[in-house]
This record gives structure tokens, sequence and C-alpha cells, in this order.
């Protein structure tokens, strides 16, 4: 099914994001993280975001999260949707438990305290947390946050999953069982952004790739396409 025909969840129109920086190498002071960047996202879809360290693929997402507002354009979300970003240990209160945090995550993306107490033994189970789960999470590894928060919300059922670079982390079990829980719930109707240096990843889990190159899109389209132009370039440049 083409774009066309699915209906439109989010939408970044012209969207640009600058910060003020006292490095002399920036114009006005200003440094310019994205420029006027343009895209919408369809239902039902999954779409990639890749580009080297710094271009703004993080930046992407906190904007379509609304964590961060731009400095120019629009950043759109159909009315009634949730979206969820994962990254590590965003949004997790230190110190309390993991099981709390879940259930806590589970109400803010629309689960009724009834609901998300009902995922929280599946939870427990998937993120591999064991006694753990009660503990606080300021205890906590880096993986451990990421797995806590990854599964937390693919078990509640958010409208837009904003995936940064989680999948990456972790052993290679946990890794390969979120990439065929992903894949599971990508055959459904979940929405999903998805940035990952990992190219078995995005050519795996990704409908459609936008690469990112100097604060704009510089490709977009099919995954083996577009990852083929950016490696080219990545080599063009050594």
């Amino acid at each position: 099914m083409n774009g066309n025909d699915r209906s439109v969840l989010l939408k970044l129109d012209e969207v640009s994001l600058s910060y003020r920086s006292k490095r002399t190498s920036f114009e006005h002071g200003q440094h310019r993280v994205l420029n006027r960047v343009s895209l919408e996202l369809y239902q039902g879809e999954t779409l990639g975001i890749i580009g080297r360290n710094g271009v703004g693929k993080t930046t992407m997402l906190q904007l379509m999260a609304g964590i961060l507002a731009p400095t120019e354009g629009r950043v759109w979300q159909m009315p009634g949707k949730s979206s969820s970003l994962l990254t590590l240990g965003l949004g997790f209160k230190p110190d309390i438990s993991g099981r709390d945090n879940a259930l806590l995550a589970a109400m803010l993306q629309g689960s009724t305290q009834q609901q998300a107490k009902s995922y929280l033994e599946d939870i427990k189970a998937f993120a591999d947390l064991g006694d753990s789960f009660e503990e606080p999470v300021k205890t906590y590894s880096a993986g451990m946050r990421a797995r806590l928060g990854f599964t937390t919300a693919l078990m509640t059922h958010v409208d837009i999953l904003l995936v940064d670079e989680v999948l990456s982390v972790g052993d290679a079990q946990f890794r390969a069982k979120a990439e065929s829980a992903m894949k599971e719930r990508i055959g459904g109707e979940q929405t999903v952004v998805f940035v990952s240096h990992m190219e078995s990843q995005v050519k795996q889990l990704c409908s459609r790739v936008i690469w990112i190159n100097e604060g704009r899109i510089a490709a977009e389209g099919e995954p083996s396409v577009v990852l083929q132009d950016y490696k080219q370039n990545i080599h063009s440049k050594k």
C-alpha cells in the first residue's frame, strides 16, 4: 500500500531548529541543527532515519515527541494519537522501581490504571529484569533501562513509537527478541520511526528510509537504495 492510501499521523512542515553557540564558526552565533525539513509519517509504516552522528536524527525524534519545539516551521500530530520516545532512560523517575515506572509510563501513554497493571508481569518477563523490576531505576545499567523502556512502550500499544538506537543496546539475545517483537508489531498497525546505525536492522524493519545530512533530507525512499547512497557518500569523504 502506498503512503498516499493511508492516514498521515504526524507531519513536519518546513521545520528548523537552531540554538545559540559561542563557536565563531557558526553564523551569527547560531548553530542550525535542522534546516527546513518536511516529511509525513503514514499510519502503519516504519520510517528509518539514518545519518552520521550529530546531524540531527535524535533532534528529529525529540521534535516528533513534542519534547523540543521548532525554531521555525510546524510539527503536527493527529489529534487523539499517542506517541512515545524510546531512548536511554528518558522520562524515568530514578528513585522509584522499574515496576512503578512501567505503571506510570503505561498510564501516560493512555492506559487506564487497571490496564497498566495488567501489563506489568508481561513487561517484567520480556525485559528480563527479574528481581531488579522491584528495585529503583537509578540502580539499573543503561541496557536495563533500555530494555524497560522498549518493553513498556511495546506492551502498552502506543500509536507512534519513536525508537532512538534502543535496539542496538543490550546483549545479542535481547536484541534478537526485540527485533522479532518489532517485526510482529510492524506486521500489524504499529507506526514506527526508527533511528539506527545498524544497516541490517534498517533493512529488516523499515519500509522507507530518510537520510539526514547537514540538517536536511539528502535522500528518501526504499531502504536499500538510500542506504547505498549513504554508504557511497561516506566512502567518498574518506
